[in-house]
């Protein structure tokens, strides 16, 4: 009966413990606001919502949607790395299948970040997080001066016609940032794990994790419906991995 009744303490304590741990979270995440501003990048007007940290920020991030989404589903990622000091941003990607055009416009973003007062006190270390599509943009503007990371989140890849490997797959070659990529296992949805083959190109992939049975909708937050009803259902438990590994990043590039 002892050792019964010492096993509910136990189990009690730990259910305490996540629990406050997540009440923490929540209050943490309903101090930060968000304000949505109108800018003429690289041509064209974009919406983009900026989540200042309450402190002075350790740097900034710009967040990604993937294809045929838009900013409000990176705002939960975004609004727990400013609860951890990052001055963050989530904008409209201005172009729906030009991943190109939309690299261009986070590389004007992170000009900005680096060279204006635009939102706030400039920065001078930048992160990309990118979403399926907006994975792919991110990658492509992951060189640019400033940027000091890049997160792939599930991140899609494209043929190109009479090229001889994917427009990604050319980039990531290339490319000397250091890359956290997060993935679920192959599906419709990701194009088949359209990014694993980043792996072996990355000269500095810090780290490559496939989420055991995640659906592509696990990496944006919030997600809905109709990503769920394409794509699969979500789980809290890998919603809270990817979440972990975004935070991870933000602690080892934005100190």
């Amino acid at each position: 009966m002892k050792t019964i009744h010492k096993c509910r303490l136990l189990l009690a304590a730990i259910v305490l413990v996540i629990v406050h741990g997540h009440v923490f979270a929540v209050q943490a995440l309903s101090k930060v606001s968000v304000q949505t501003l109108v800018l003429q990048v690289n041509g064209a007007k974009v919406e983009v919502d900026v989540y200042p940290p309450t402190a002075t920020p350790t740097g900034a991030a710009i967040l990604a949607h993937g294809g045929f989404r838009n900013r409000k589903t990176m705002a939960e990622h975004a609004q727990a790395l400013a609860a951890r000091g990052v001055l963050a941003l989530a904008p409209n990607l201005p172009c729906l299948f030009d991943h190109r055009c939309n690299a261009r416009a986070i590389v004007e973003l992170v000009h900005q970040l680096r060279g204006t007062e635009t939102f706030g006190p400039r920065v001078q270390r930048v992160v990309l997080v990118g979403f399926s599509a907006g994975g792919l943009s991110s990658l492509l503007a992951a060189d640019t001066p400033g940027v000091v990371g890049f997160v792939g989140l599930d991140a899609f890849d494209q043929s190109l016609p009479n090229a001889s490997e994917n427009l990604g797959l050319a980039a990531a070659s290339r490319l000397a940032t250091e890359t956290l990529l997060m993935r679920a296992p192959a599906s419709r949805c990701n194009a088949e794990s359209a990014s694993a083959p980043w792996r072996s190109q990355l000269k500095a992939l810090w780290r490559d994790e496939l989420i055991a049975g995640a659906s592509h909708c696990d990496f944006e937050a919030p997600t809905d419906w109709m990503c769920r009803l394409a794509c699969g259902e979500t789980d809290a438990s890998r919603q809270a991995l990817v979440r972990k590994g975004l935070l991870d990043a933000a602690a080892r590039w934005l100190p």
